[in-house]
């Protein structure tokens, strides 16, 4: 279910382990009760320092996306709030499957749809933090 962080990205390795797990629970990949991989099985499947999947799981169970039970693992919380978001992602992924689906009728590829996003995102926080 997750992939190998890449230590080439720019993005901390941390970070990209969190937005997998968010990305997971909000797209309905993981839902409410679900239990996640062990902190060590999940740091040898995707090579990764055991202390850096124990600081992710931290902070997600601070965020309300996880519950960490002592001695029975990480679960999937089934707060409200994580639910809402859930909902607003799963309302969204018909547009963006829609955008996607043209930007590929017009010839761009998986990476090139990607950047556009990533950069978008970018102007947009740019744009966000100069408005302040």
């Amino acid at each position: 279910m997750f992939v190998k962080p890449n230590p080439a990205s720019g993005m901390p390795i941390y970070v990209q382990m969190m937005e997998q797990i968010k990305h997971a629970v909000e797209t309905g990949a993981l839902r409410p009760g679900d239990q996640l991989p062990g902190i060590r099985s999940l740091a040898e499947t995707l090579v990764m320092n055991p202390n850096t999947v124990a600081k992710v799981y931290r902070e997600l169970e601070h965020q309300g996306i996880l519950d960490l039970r002592h001695g029975m693992g990480a679960f999937v919380t089934s707060k409200a709030r994580v639910t809402a978001r859930t909902n607003r992602v799963q309302a969204a992924e018909p547009l963006v499957k829609q955008l996607v689906e043209r930007l590929r009728k017009q010839g761009l590829s998986e990476e090139q749809i990607r950047r556009l996003f990533e950069a978008e995102l970018i102007r947009e926080e740019e744009l966000m933090r100069s408005a302040k």
